[in-house]
């Protein structure tokens, strides 16, 4: 338990994602001018808070056992599919959430009675903008907490 406890890497990742999630409760915040909280549990938005943990993952692996190891390889293969997958599949399931809810909102206005469905979740993946802030992000915060110890 106090190999894990003692984690650098995984901790380091760790906290990227939770200092992410929290910058994008204070982003929307900024500007919208209004709190809301499902923010921080949210898989979308400003900064991509997958990007932020696997960018400062590869970083710590990086750091800890050098980038000519196969660990290193392994955490940025691994980053560059989850940084793919933001911005490809779930950014296009957001899209097609959002169309559909669209489509719900004209049903509604012509049939005014029955079943009204929920809307789907369309804030599901990331622009190219908000995966590479939270890439730097995640270097960035990695660099830090190594350079800290």
């Amino acid at each position: 338990m106090g190999e894990l406890l003692s984690n650098q890497v995984l901790w380091t990742a760790v906290l990227a994602s939770v200092v992410a999630q929290l910058l994008k409760l204070f982003i929307y915040y900024w500007v919208e001018r209004r709190w809301e909280w499902e923010r921080l549990a949210e898989t979308g938005g400003m900064p991509s808070s997958h990007s932020a943990t696997v960018a400062a993952l590869a970083t710590g692996v990086g750091i800890t056992e050098g980038v000519g190891s196969a660990f290193f390889a392994i955490a940025v293969v691994l980053a560059i599919i989850v940084m793919y997958d933001a911005t490809g599949i779930r950014r296009a399931a957001g899209l097609h959430a959002e169309r559909l809810n669209d489509l719900f909102e004209e049903f509604r206005a012509v049939f005014a009675h029955g079943p009204r469905p929920e809307p789907l979740k369309e804030l599901l993946g990331h622009t190219y903008l908000e995966v590479a802030v939270g890439a730097v992000l995640g270097i960035l915060f990695a660099f830090l907490s190594f350079a800290l110890v």
